[in-house]
């Protein structure tokens, strides 16, 4: 574990200065857009808060969300609870982020929350697995309550004398987007026909914007309305989703998704950006140029498939522009451009086809095969851009990794970069397939995993040494720089996602997704997270908070 450490410290670039020096605009998916800066220690407290050292927890199979000592939670909201007089709260809920209605009040403003997908069981009352094999099919009451559980939430919250955050009930900006929502596409060319598509569905993670609105991505969309295959001969080929059979209801093409969606959210509306490409994002994460351009990175998180990087060339679009793809092995950034690139010209009718097409034409131009790209962050000292690459068991990578990408000069437009796997997953570092990433205030990186409920706790299986799912912090100063601390485990079968810093480094906004995912009888759930009166589990978001959260927070300043 040394070498690891020391490794960690020289791979994030080390951390001399009393305070981060946060970019102009540098916000993802889990880097707080706004942060408060933290009240100055005293020589007391310093000392105080450098004697300590923190504590890693043990795996746990434990239904419960356990939290390492100097931490407690409360529950904001849950799946069904009523947000406004015709709302109610999404399921599976996972990325989140908030954003202030004031900034200079970190303690007031609109948390945005992703629902990625539904478990029919809960949602609607369909078994999957006794109900098909009757040969009984979902009636259209029962899709129509799976579209209204997806898409997002918007929420205002407040904390309270107590330190407790709560929901403003039927606040003016609380709604939701569902798979009905009608959205806009900011495309020139229709798709399929259309300019205004129905809903979004399959919202994993996401990021916000310079000018504070939400972005949501869309990941797994062909389990809901199917997919478009070609062949090598060009011939279209439609494929049904086999999973929630929502197209026997709802003729909507596979094409009206697969992309990144931003929210206003002051009133709800919306648009996909064809721009951005189309494939299972993962996430958008951000970066404003001097010059008010706008770079994204996003990752196609499925096995084989690669890391993206879009540069606006206009100030503050997500439309003019062009879409890169990663070439790894010799550190460029590939153009998806229709125009400029004959092999696509080939293939493709024009830029519009090869972005609903992104997969194919990254293929074709030579991108490299990744191992499931998922969450993105850029460092707030470094600028080095962190990917998780959560696994690929087809080519027996079972615990994951933490890639990184310095581009050329520090420069986000570059064309050209250095790639190095951090560390791999596995028992010797202490966790398995990492997801969500966000790095606090201080610098220090937080981490989720993400072992399928259907693999976890299996005997002789790989995940065993890991049981649940947890939440990590690798320290970046102190004695515990480097270290891989265990900071909470979720509940059975849950996924804890979404992490998100309030401003003032004093809350850590966390999902509980899919607690129970196993439970094939109502009766005899596999959870009973979070514990309430229906007996049943919910997908939940909590706040974290406690001394362990501020000393994180402002580890910065003791270490001058």
């Amino acid at each position: 574990m040394e070498y690891n450490r020391r490794k960690f410290i020289s791979f994030l670039g080390k951390a001399s200065l009393g305070t981060v020096m946060i970019p102009p605009f540098i916000t993802s998916c889990g880097n707080t857009a706004t942060p408060v800066v933290s009240e100055k220690l005293s020589e007391k407290d310093i000392e105080k808060l450098k004697s300590r050292i923190l504590k890693s927890l043990l795996p746990s199979d434990k239904d419960d969300l356990l939290l390492a000592d100097g931490l407690n939670y409360h529950t904001i909201v849950k799946w069904n609870d009523k947000i406004s007089e015709k709302d109610t709260f999404g399921f599976n809920n996972d990325f989140t982020c908030f954003i202030p209605l004031d900034k200079d009040n970190p303690k007031d403003g609109l948390l945005w929350v992703n629902h990625e997908y539904i478990n029919p069981l809960f949602v609607s009352g369909f078994n999957d697995k006794k109900h098909k094999e009757s040969g009984q099919q979902r009636t259209i009451t029962q899709v129509d309550k799976e579209m209204y559980n997806v898409g997002g939430s918007i929420v205002r919250i407040k904390e309270d004398d107590n330190g407790k955050w709560n929901v403003v009930k039927n606040d003016i900006y609380n709604r939701r987007i569902t798979a009905k929502t009608p959205i806009e596409l900011n495309w020139d060319t229709p798709i399929k026909g259309k300019t205004t598509v129905i809903g979004t569905l399959a919202n994993c993670s996401g990021g916000i914007t310079p000018w504070n609105t939400f972005l949501t991505c869309e990941e797994n969309y062909d389990g809901f309305f199917g997919e478009t295959h070609y062949d090598e001969n060009n011939v279209a080929t439609k494929e049904p989703s086999n999973y929630y059979d929502w197209e026997k209801f709802y003729d909507y093409p596979p094409e009206h998704y697969g992309w990144v969606v931003e929210i206003n959210p002051k009133d709800g509306s919306a648009q996909k950006h064809v721009a951005l490409g189309r494939f299972s994002h993962e996430c958008c994460t951000l970066y404003e140029l001097e010059d008010k351009r706008i770079v994204a990175y996003s990752g196609d998180d499925k096995n084989n498939e690669h890391l993206y990087k879009f540069i606006s060339s206009k100030p503050g679009s997500l439309k003019e522009g062009i879409l890169y793809v990663a070439d790894t092995i010799n550190g460029k950034w590939l153009a998806l451009d229709w125009e400029n690139q004959p092999i696509l010209k080939e293939k493709f009718k024009n830029q519009t086809e090869v972005l609903i097409r992104a997969r194919e034409a990254a293929k074709l131009l030579g991108a490299t095969e990744l191992n499931r790209p998922e969450d993105i962050e850029i460092d707030p000292i470094t600028g080095h851009i962190l990917v998780s690459l959560t696994n690929n068991k087809s080519k027996d990578d079972f615990h994951g990794s933490i890639f990184k990408i310095e581009e050329t000069n520090g420069a986000f437009d570059a064309l050209t970069f250095k790639s190095s796997t951090y560390i791999a997953g596995g028992e010797k570092n202490g966790f398995s397939c990492p997801d969500n990433l966000a790095f606090d205030l201080s610098g220090n990186l937080w981490l989720t995993s993400d072992m399928s409920g259907s693999a976890m706790n299996k005997e002789d299986g790989p995940y065993m040494p890991f049981k649940n799912n947890s939440l990590f912090v690798i320290p970046r100063y102190g004695n515990d720089a480097g270290k891989v601390i265990r900071v909470a485990s979720a509940p059975k079968d849950a996924e804890l996602t979404g992490p998100w810093f309030s401003p003032d480094g004093k809350t850590l906004f966390l999902s509980v997704q899919h607690p129970g995912e196993q439970t094939v009888d109502l009766k005899n759930p596999t959870s009973k997270w979070p514990f309430d009166a229906d007996n049943i589990p919910k997908p939940a978001v909590v706040a974290i908070q406690g001394e362990l959260i501020e000393k994180m927070n402002k580890l910065s300043q003791l270490y001058v």
